[in-house]
This record gives C-alpha cells, structure tokens and sequence, in this order.
C-alpha cells in the first residue's frame, strides 16, 4: 500500500535530541526553541516567532490576543478545520461561515464580504494547500473598519503571496508542524505576531500569562503572573527534531514540488477532458506543494475513485467536512447557502504526496488514476 503520508526524517532528528538530553534543558524557550524561532524571523521577515505545542494552541493564543469576547462575530471558511473554528468559539464568538471559492478551497472574498457586520470582531482566514488567499484586497476591507485578521497558513510553510510569506500580513498568523506537514516535528505550530503591539503582549500569554521571559533576558529581577496565559511553548526535543528538518528545508521542499508538477503533468488530461478540476495557482500565489488534489464530478465518483485506488494499493483521502454542516454547528447555521463549500467536502479527494515518494510511485498512482476515468495505460 503507498500510504498517503510518511513523515520525512532527515537523519540528524536523534543527533540534535541528544544533545537536548546532554545540555539538561528540556523544558521549552531554551537553545533549539530560540534557534527556531530565529530560523523564521530571518527567512520569512517575520516580527516575531513563538513556537507553539501545536497550530491549534497558536490559533487559541491568536484569539486570546484579539480578546474576543462572547457576542463578538467572527467570519471563517465553512471549508477548513475544526482548530480554526474551535480557538474563537472557546472564547464564546460567534462563528460566521463563509463559502469558498468557485474553482477554489480558499474563501470567497464576495461571500466573506457579505457576513460583515457592525459585531465582526476577526476575519480568521485558511490558505489551502499553501497557496494563497488573495490578502491585499482582504487587508483594505478588514482594515478600515477595525477587522482584527488572522491567517491560518497551517499548510503554509515556504508558500508566498506576491513575495511575502503565509502569516505574515494579517495581524497575527500560524503555522502547523504536524506530521502530515511539508515541515514536522510530530506535532508543533507558530503563532506570527505582525503587528507591533501584540509583540509583548503575545510572549506574555505564550508564557502561561507571566513575564518569565524577560526575566530570563535579565530584565526583570523576578517573573510574576501579569496577564491571562497558558503553557504554549513546547518542549526543547520538539524544536531539536524541528531543527533537524528546517536544515534540510530546501532539499524536502525541492523533492515536494517534482513529485507534485509530476502529478500535475500526468492528470493534465483530465482537466482538459473535463473529467475533474486540477489545483489551480493564482498569478499572486507562490505554492509550497503541500496537496496535490483533484476535484471529482460528485460524491459518488469520488468514492468509487477512492475504493479504485484502494484497490490498487494506493490511499487516497477526502479532506474537510463544512463546517457549518457539522453535528456540532449545524442549530447554530444562520442559514445561508455555501454551495461551494459542499462541493469541496463531497468531490475533492487528495494523493498521496511525502517527500519520500518515489517517481515511479506517482507514474503509478497516476496510471491508475486515468485508468479510472478510462485513459489506456502508459505501460509505466
């Protein structure tokens, strides 16, 4: 069976976990946590960098620092998951799901436009698959109207809108670690903090609410409770078996993106056949190959799509369930259409796609993949 994901190790993961257990500091905030956190800020431009248990626990420590309050409103994708919606509706939000796009998973900036009302507090945007959602013209309709905007960008690691990294143009933004992740440690995530006035802030709240930080810098004599917090930082062997794949992040990302244009070249004929939608990448968007998916003309394709490569020795998975459709939301729905959104979560399916999978691997995946739509074989 090709599995649809294996976590990639670099090979040097046991090597910096070692000298974790040698230096005696395994509690978080010490050498491999400050090591990856400057990583980001250098590479990506990034304010600041707090590197976090998970994307889950960064998205709560982003609701935190926008102080939602309950009866606030926030707008987020039907089309996304759970940790997005979760981190606003523990603070007591009320949670507005938008539609995706047309041709897109992203979030329709004309179905997001509609929701806003006077009680929208925070835009809490997805970048699927890495690529981007269109944010300057998101930014111009938060902006003036006092939007706090927060960009899951989960999936987001060396993905770029127009030259700037995911997550670093709404006011805060994350990053997922995860092991189905173009970058893992297991679990892990980033909180993004851009704009200035949540910087000491948002170390505090990471921190468990106190400024121990600063008092580990020498600039306070002693460290106190100062704030709402919780324990957010991770443990210094996540940040080393972080490290040891952020070495390594040009060659995993270089053999991410041959497999995936590999994929893209070989379904072509589907799309131009009207078969099923290929990923589509706006002129603004610079993606990191972290999904290669396509999108089937029903529920019931799919399922026969999946059951057919199953049978062939190949996973393949759907993704995200509406949101709003979901046991937990569905009393809460104000109603409103998101066709889109249905579509994705009945007709998009997702390939397997690790930096480890070999080229003969994806011919094969391929080759039964047009099969399925009734292409002869390549004889690959």
């Amino acid at each position: 069976m090709i599995p649809f994901n294996r976590p990639h190790f670099t090979g040097q993961e046991l090597r910096w976990i070692k000298d974790v257990f040698e230096s005696g500091q395994t509690a978080g905030n010490f050498n491999f946590t400050k090591r990856c956190q400057a990583f980001f800020e250098h590479r990506y431009d990034m304010r600041k960098a707090l590197l976090t248990t998970s994307c889950t626990d960064a998205l709560e420590l982003a609701s935190l620092l926008c102080e939602v309050e309950p009866g606030d409103e926030v707008i987020l994708a039907s089309y996304g998951f759970v940790s997005t919606a979760n981190a606003f509706a523990l603070r007591g939000a009320s949670l507005v799901f938008a539609d995706s796009q047309p041709d897109h998973p992203n979030v329709s900036l004309e179905s997001l436009e509609t929701l806003i009302t006077p009680r929208t507090r925070v835009i809490a945007l997805t970048h699927y698959a890495g690529v981007a959602v269109d944010m300057d013209p998101l930014l111009a309709l938060a902006a003036p109207q006092g939007i706090r905007v927060v960009e899951d960008a989960a999936q987001g690691v060396e993905a770029f809108y127009r030259q700037r990294s995911l997550g670093t143009m709404g006011d805060l933004g994350t990053l997922s670690f995860h092991e189905t992740k173009n970058i893992q440690c297991g679990e892990g995530g980033m909180l993004i903090v851009n704009d200035p006035a949540f910087v000491n802030r948002a170390e505090i709240v990471w921190e468990k609410g106190t400024n121990r930080a600063s008092f580990f810098r020498g600039e306070v004599d002693k460290y106190s409770w100062v704030d709402l917090g919780s324990s957010y930082a991770p443990s210094e062997i996540m940040g080393a078996v972080l490290w040891a794949q952020l070495e390594n992040l040009e060659a995993i990302q270089a053999r991410r993106m041959d497999r995936w244009t590999q994929f893209m070249d070989r379904l072509n004929p589907l799309e131009t056949d009207g078969l099923a939608i290929l990923p589509r990448i706006p002129e603004y968007a610079k993606h990191n190959a972290h999904i290669f998916y396509l999108v089937t003309r029903d529920l019931g394709e799919r399922s026969r799509l999946i059951e057919h490569l199953k049978g062939r020795g190949i996973h393949a998975v759907f993704h995200y369930q509406s949101l709003h459709k979901s046991p937990y939301f569905t009393s809460k729905h104000r109603g409103h259409d998101l066709p889109n959104a249905n579509r994705f979560s009945d007709c998009l399916v997702r390939l397997p796609l690790w930096p480890d999978l070999m080229p003969g691997q994806v011919d094969h995946i391929c080759d039964e993949v047009l099969r399925f739509y009734g292409f002869p074989s390549s004889g690959s």
